[in-house]
């Protein structure tokens, strides 16, 4: 289980690092040349002195026009320690691999990327012997993509919307889009950006909103976040009625999603005791454009 915010914005590169590079592309409009292959590095830029240097997320990306190294950085809040360490991790990488480095800084604060862009130039004035300029993706420029289809066309960075959002109210409009482009994701991958999200929320509303929809689905249920609310569930003294939970996380989702539900529909699902099928109401509910699309296809 991603832990916090700072593990979640870089780990998620490791995973997906053509998802993450496509989204380099769309944001910052930089000529990302497109990678053939990936590879994770050790992190671990301590030398043999005992002097510990630690980049959060570093890959080798493979090109047609030669080989880059992504040297990602999850930057909570400004530290002025980080530019010179920054400029070390540069220059370090260069001198050992001899492959270009590129420096990227993910935030989820507005005033810690507008300090992180900032240049950071070494020498006299006019006349710099080193300059290094950090990309920044932060939600000063991160799309917020609260519309369905937007974000089934590029599952990561709608992911990546809601994590780099995470701090503020308004990730809670991406949620309802998102869960429904994961429900059209391949299970693992769905699981791993389902986790990667909940470890990014900070509002309390989102939190809540993003469990509820996530519980119900069945790829969740496999992932350690589901254990989490399970947990939670059992504390709460609400295990003991989990049909009728299920039938209310099934409504629920459908209310938060403005979609209207008949009485008839309403009191059909809190009668199911089924869990099998109370779980295939609530995948449908998702992406229903009505209430009664929960039964279109059949019991089952």
């Amino acid at each position: 289980m991603v832990s916090s915010s700072h593990e979640g914005l870089h780990q998620i590169c490791q995973k997906d690092p053509a998802g993450f590079t496509r989204t380099l592309q769309r944001v910052l409009h930089i000529p990302i040349p497109e990678p053939r292959e990936f590879a994770v590095l050790n992190a671990d830029l301590t030398e043999i002195e005992p002097v510990e240097r630690r980049v959060d997320t570093l890959l080798r990306a493979e090109t047609d026009v030669g080989t880059y190294l992504l040297v990602v950085e999850s930057q909570g809040k400004q530290d002025k320690d980080k530019r010179s360490s920054w400029a070390y991790y540069l220059s370090y990488l260069y001198a050992k691999y001899r492959w270009e480095p590129v420096l990227i800084v993910l935030t989820q604060s507005r005033s810690t990327a507008r300090w992180a862009m900032q240049p950071i130039r070494l020498g006299l004035p006019g006349w710099h012997s080193l300059t290094v300029r950090p990309l920044v993706l932060s939600p000063e420029n991160v799309p917020l993509i609260a519309d369905e289809a937007e974000a089934q066309r590029d599952v990561f960075l709608a992911a990546f919307s809601a994590m780099t959002h995470g701090k503020g109210r308004g990730a809670a409009a991406i949620l309802k889009p998102l869960a429904a482009a994961l429900a059209t994701t391949d299970t693992d991958s769905a699981g791993m950006l389902a986790q990667f999200v909940e470890s990014c929320l900070v509002d309390a509303q989102a939190k809540e909103i993003w469990k509820e929809l996530m519980m119900p689905v069945n790829y969740f249920f496999r992932h350690e976040v589901a254990e989490k609310v399970r947990a939670e569930a059992r504390e709460e003294g609400r295990e003991e009625g989990i049909e009728q939970e299920r039938a209310s996380m099934v409504l629920r989702i459908l209310d938060w999603r403005g979609v209207p539900v008949p009485d008839s529909v309403r009191e059909r699902v809190k009668a199911c005791s089924d869990l099998g099928q109370l779980e295939v109401w609530a995948q449908r509910a998702v992406g229903a454009a009505s209430a009664e699309d929960l039964f279109a296809e059949g019991p089952k």
